[in-house]
């Protein structure tokens, strides 16, 4: 009897610390290098340290305004300040993509920010890619000098 109640108890314990493991497994909400909230600044906090450096290793936190709707190869980040422009996040070494519904959730990126100029086809191509109208991607005549970052690791926040 107490053999089986030893049998029983341990089975349980199994069980439960098995079914514990998985549940957070579904949970994880990192992709790429594991990345952490701490010490992250906010994309409007890192506009201005740029001012000064054309790139830096950063750990950010934004909102997600798009995502690449063809892979989910990259997405972009909105400042809460009206009139600043959207920061372009891509993936280090294309090793990993983020869910195409991930626009208005908040993520904390860790990586490398830098300004770059991306050209008319470049630009043409994340216009295609994000589903704009062949008269919205015909309309794109100039380069662009931007911020742009290249995360090793996102977290998605909610």
């Amino acid at each position: 009897m107490k053999k089986n109640l030893v049998f029983i108890l341990g089975a349980f314990l199994m069980v439960v610390s098995c079914t514990t493991g998985n549940s957070q497994t579904k949970n994880v909400k990192n992709f790429g290098t594991t990345v952490t909230a701490d010490q992250a600044i906010t994309y409007d906090q890192l506009i201005p340290k740029m001012a000064s450096t054309d790139s830096m290793p950063a750990k950010v936190t934004g909102t997600v305004k798009q995502v690449c709707q063809k892979k989910g190869c990259w997405m972009t980040l909105v400042s809460t300040q009206p009139g600043t422009p959207e920061m372009r996040v891509t993936f280090k070494d294309y090793a990993f993509f983020m869910p195409k519904d991930l626009s208005g959730k908040q993520v904390v990126i860790d990586g490398y920010a830098f300004i770059e100029t991306t050209s008319v086809d470049i630009l043409r191509h994340y216009a295609e890619d994000a589903g704009k109208s062949k008269t919205e991607i015909e309309a794109i005549k100039e380069p662009l000098r931007e911020l742009s970052f290249e995360a090793a690791g996102v977290m998605i926040l909610d």
